[in-house]
């Protein structure tokens, strides 16, 4: 029975069979029930219909009789109506519950108590009923012979004719005169619905056995067969032994035909997929072992169940052996295990490793390490990962020698070098030099704000020239003790984990200016000698024109001469006009000759280049040089030191007359003629000085910058006015280079434009 059960189990068209074989069987016993219920209703209400009419019909056939009194018509109708089948007793009863006739002599006259079944129906309440329903009025028993009868009762109603008429024997407010009760034996029923029910329960069997036959042979026929089919081509595809799915129920319009369909569009895909499949994990295998690290998966008694060609070719190992024999070549697991933590926890682990080589060196290597699971979730094995990290070991090696060899060389570097935050900018380091120089501790620098250590006159221009330039020059710094000093800064910007930052270097130029100071006044002396004659020839004439004054007025006080007021007062003014020339060119070349503070500020260039010539205009009178002015109006001015700028362009146009009387003596040329030019360019003013003396030899012109270099002859040049002019003009951030015009060399100085 139990296997039946299990083949039951494993059949789907026994399990429809069965279920739909119980339904049937379920559906086909409720349909008899219902039918044998239906019946006993029908066949119970149909006889209690007949016996209600027939127990009307016998009151209406004993009223007459009743109306007359007459007991013996009364008595030979309900004999009568007791011989007709089914019909076994017929009892008149009186109001006060006694049998006046009856089919049985027997109970005439014999009186029942209003407690019977029989007078519950109209007397269970204190006032008796006058009217029953057809349902109150039968009653189903069965008597002490086991025979199954029904009783209906017919109220025997108070009328006219037996109140009011011949008799007067009842009064008229009586409803209810009497009752009779028919009783009908309903064995003969019993039988004929027994063999209903008996027949009909083996129409039923008949018809269950006949239609779940039916259904199986038609579930056989269209699901059976078809899925048998279905299940052999599965099991081919399982098994690997079907390589394309042909089944003939594909062609079927309905549902199965429709699976057969989507079974052969699977076995294709399946197909395809497998294929895809097979070339993944080729692929896969030929990753796993053609990955450039080892890699391993163990079981948990640490052995090698699978490894690559990396490993392989690394550590040889032999079948079977641990994972601590291949990599280390010991014989006992090593005390920590990524392994083992992977196996204790279920995770993944990462460590370090290293052996000793045979040849004395280290190997270093990486390790990490994940768990596999099976089905349940369990931890069955581990795939073990290692790379090699035994260069990069080495290069850490040499990082950290190349670390120390930086800070030896940042720390002992002349120049002070700050590490500041290119944003806020804060020191965030800074070399010994820097803490020697400035006179604090590293400490007390790291955190400071780089403007610290720059004095406040300055602070406002840096934080401008810091945005745009990568070079400062001439920067005034203050240390700790408050001492003021001159440093060139340069700067450039760098990044490291994704901070970027400035290294800030700067170089104490407090002795160098004090040199170039000293040197600058000596080019200052030097064109002054050089201007001496002309600057004589232009005190000479006021002297002249003062001395012709004196000896008019001595003339006329010797020979006691009235002289005019007009002429007095002619003369007074022509001396008082020629003393203040005198005293300015006395001031000028005072004002030039002394040292004044190296401070910028905004100049004029076409006021600064009119002030140089006045010192040199007459000298370049008297050598027949003209000069032609070509400057621009409306200048913007430029950050310059104004005395400075002033001597470049005097040495400019010292150099410019020097070779003109050179050609002039040679003979070389007849045209002496120096071009002053100012202009702007973009966001620059340009200064150029040109002359007529035939231009720079190439040869030479790389060298004519350079300290003590000259053409001019022995005695006549110091070779340092053009060296000078380039140093004064790179402090204020500007450009001078020469290069040959038409006629001549042309010297162009480039100056930025101050910004507001």
């Amino acid at each position: 029975m139990l296997r039946l059960i299990m083949k039951i189990r494993e059949n789907l068209i026994a399990q429809i069979i069965v279920a739909t074989g119980g339904i049937m069987l379920v559906a086909t016993l409720i349909l008899i029930y219902l039918s044998i219920t239906f019946v006993n209703t029908h066949t119970v209400a149909e006889h209690v219909i007949t016996a209600d009419m027939m127990s009307n019909t016998i009151k209406l056939g004993l009223h007459n009789a009743m109306l007359r009194n007459s007991r013996d018509e009364i008595d030979q109708i309900i004999q009568k109506v007791t011989e007709i089948n089914p019909v076994t007793s017929i009892r008149v009863y009186n109001k006060q519950g006694e049998i006046k006739f009856s089919n049985n002599p027997e109970e005439k006259d014999t009186s029942v108590g209003q407690n019977r079944q029989i007078c519950q129906a109209c007397h269970a309440s204190q006032t008796p009923k006058t009217s029953l329903t057809r349902q109150e009025r039968v009653r189903e028993f069965y008597s002490d012979d086991k025979g199954h009868y029904f009783s209906v009762q017919t109220p025997i109603e108070n009328s006219a004719e037996c109140s009011g008429g011949p008799c007067h024997f009842h009064p008229a407010d009586k409803a209810i005169l009497g009752t009779m009760d028919l009783v009908f034996a309903f064995d003969e029923t019993d039988t004929l619905v027994s063999d209903y029910r008996m027949n009909l329960i083996v129409l039923g069997t008949i018809f269950f056995i006949i239609t779940s036959g039916g259904i199986f042979v038609g579930l056989r026929q269209i699901i059976t067969r078809p899925l048998s089919l279905l299940i052999k081509s599965s099991r081919d595809i399982a098994e690997g032994r079907a390589t394309k799915a042909n089944i003939p129920i594909a062609a079927r319009p309905d549902e199965l035909g429709e699976l057969a369909r989507s079974h052969e569009a699977m076995v294709q895909a399946l197909h395809a997929k497998q294929k895809a499949l097979n070339e993944k994990m080729l692929e896969y295998e030929l990753l796993f072992d053609n990955v450039p690290c080892v890699v391993t998966v163990q079981d948990r008694d640490y052995k090698l169940l699978e490894y690559n060609k990396e490993t392989r070719d690394r550590f040889s190992p032999f079948p079977g052996a641990y994972c601590y024999q291949a990599y280390k070549g010991i014989n006992e697991r090593c005390e920590e295990c990524p392994v083992e933590k992977t196996f204790q926890t279920g995770l993944a682990h990462c460590s370090e490793e290293n052996r000793r080589n045979p040849d004395g060196t280290y190997s270093h290597w990486i390790v990490h390490t994940a768990p596999i699971v099976d089905q349940d979730g369990r931890v069955t094995k581990a795939m073990e990962m290692c790379l090699d990290i035994t260069e990069r070991k080495k290069l850490e090696e040499k990082l950290k020698e190349s670390e120390k060899k930086y800070h030896t060389i940042f720390n002992n570097v002349p120049n002070s070098i700050f590490v500041v935050d290119n944003t806020t900018l804060t020191i965030l380091d800074c070399n010994t030099t820097a803490s020697w120089v400035y006179g604090y501790t590293p400490e007390e620098l790291i955190g400071r704000s780089f403007f610290a250590v720059i004095h406040p006159d300055e602070v406002e221009r840096i934080k401008a020239q810091m945005q745009a330039f990568t070079a400062i020059n001439q920067v005034k710094n203050i240390r700790k003790n408050g001492e003021s000093f001159f440093v060139d800064v340069m700067q450039a910007v760098s990044s490291h984990s994704d901070t970027e930052y400035l290294l800030v270097s700067t170089t104490d130029i407090t002795e160098r200016l004090e040199e170039e100071q000293l040197l600058f006044h000596a080019g200052k002396k030097a064109t002054l000698g050089e201007m001496a004659t002309g600057v004589a020839h232009e005190l000479n004439q006021p002297l002249t024109v003062i001395k012709s004054a004196s000896n008019f007025f001595i003339k006329k006080v010797n020979a006691k001469e009235t002289i005019p007021e007009a002429t007095i007062a002619t003369l007074a003014r022509e001396v008082d006009s020629y003393v203040d020339r005198a005293t300015k060119i006395i001031n000028h070349m005072r004002d030039f000759g002394r040292k004044v503070d190296q401070s910028m500020e905004l100049v004029n260039v076409n006021d600064c280049v009119s002030r140089a010539y006045t010192l040199l205009n007459k000298q370049f009178e008297s050598h027949g040089i003209n000069v032609q002015w070509e400057l621009a109006e409306n200048l913007p001015p430029v950050m310059a030191t104004p005395d400075q700028l002033e001597q470049v362009v005097i040495n400019l146009l010292v150099n410019a007359r020097d070779i003109l009387e050179e050609k002039t003596d040679a003979a070389n040329s007849d045209r002496q003629l120096i071009t002053v030019r100012t202009m702007l360019q973009d966001s620059h003013v340009l200064i150029q000085v040109e002359d007529t003396g035939g231009g720079i030899p190439e040869a030479i012109m790389h060298k004519i910058f350079e300290p003590f270099f000259t053409t001019k002859k022995v005695g006549k040049g110091t070779g340092l006015g053009l060296s000078i002019s380039y140093g004064l003009i790179k402090n204020i951030g500007g450009i001078i280079h020469a290069d040959n015009g038409e006629a001549g060399a042309r010297f162009t100085i480039t100056l930025p434009v101050a910004d507001s």
